[in-house]
């Protein structure tokens, strides 16, 4: 962590202590193998890895992962280069940090002032995973860098979805281009464009439908409001961004790669990991073949301040954490 992000931590009310708090119910599920390495610096025997290896599966990392992390971590034991479980714990931690480091990469918004505004993006996924939730808090995060946000209510499907963004727009202040629950979303999202280009927006936030009658017809309402941005922005969108809920585990890499084969996902939002035991997903998401996406932010609380860049350094170490009162704050 650098030296800027523990200043914001300090002024954040301690960013890191919420992030350890909201992945508390993953690290309680992990307690059983991985609480076992760190209460002191016990010899391994066979327990201590069997307990691991179903902790880590509990917690959804994946067996691909966990036989990848077995693998390489009981030769080492054998061998006593791991000769205690203190050993075995930064062993795990180091091995943890590595399979997601490919995920560790920031939202880059484009810098050169001469480019073409607004930098559009898209937000899809399905039903109840938090995507408004995220657009808003990240629109507030967006001024706070300061750039202009616009919203756009794409998703005129979902009941209360047009009210609640346009609800986040009065909160930050930001416009919000919307039409009444119903309405052709490309022609929400084309209007949206245009004015976000009249006015030098330089980013456009567009939420999108969750769900249809079924997985082909939103496939097909993705594509199609694509295809409408495109007539005024051949470039855009810009990033698309696949809002997941950590709660929902494996099912998450279904998720996955139905969207990217229907709309060319660029990169990754996991929220709800504080009400999720399941947080290891993140790391069956890193193993995947077929698709390699960065987890831009993880969602684990609330607060505007609860989304955070995905470090993945940072997750590790707070997966890993003992348990301790200031998980109760």
């Amino acid at each position: 962590m650098s030296d800027g992000e523990e200043d914001n931590s300090q002024k954040g009310g301690g960013l890191w202590k919420r992030l350890r708090s909201g992945l508390k119910k993953t690290r309680s599920q992990l307690a059983t193998g991985v609480g076992n390495l760190i209460l002191g610096e016990r010899e391994i025997d066979e327990t201590v890895l069997e307990d691991l290896e179903t902790a880590l599966l509990l917690t959804d990392v994946g067996v691909d992962t966990t036989t990848a992390i077995m693998e390489d971590l009981a030769p080492r034991v054998e061998r006593r280069e791991l000769n205690n479980t203190r050993a075995l714990h930064g062993a795990l931690a180091t091995l943890l940090s590595a399979k997601l480091q490919p995920l560790q990469q920031p939202l880059r918004l484009e810098q050169d002032p001469a480019a073409d505004k607004p930098h559009i993006i898209f937000f899809v996924g399905v039903n109840g995973v938090g995507k408004t939730t995220t657009i808003g808090k990240l629109a507030k995060q967006l001024q706070q860098e300061k750039k202009s946000v616009m919203l756009a209510a794409g998703d005129t499907f979902r009941a209360a979805a047009v009210e609640q963004l346009q609800a986040w727009g009065e909160r930050n202040d930001v416009p919000v281009v919307a039409q009444p629950q119903g309405s052709d979303s490309a022609s929400v999202v084309f209007d949206a464009v245009q004015s976000a280009q009249a006015r030098g927006v330089d980013v456009l936030l567009v939420d999108t439908a969750g769900r249809l009658q079924d997985k082909t017809q939103l496939m097909d309402e993705l594509k199609k409001v694509h295809r409408v941005v495109q007539r005024l922005d051949n470039t855009a969108p810009h990033e698309v961004i696949l809002v997941l809920d950590g709660g929902v585990g494996q099912n998450a890499l279904s998720q996955v790669r139905l969207f990217h084969e229907a709309v060319a996902v660029s990169g990754l939002v996991i929220t709800k990991l504080d009400g999720s035991a399941k947080a290891g997903v993140l790391f069956a998401i890193a193993a995947l073949p077929e698709v390699k996406l960065p987890v831009h932010y993880i969602g684990v609380g609330e607060a505007i301040d609860d989304l955070r860049r995905f470090s993945a350094d940072d997750f590790v170490e707070a997966l890993l954490a003992p348990n301790d009162s200031a998980d109760e704050e």
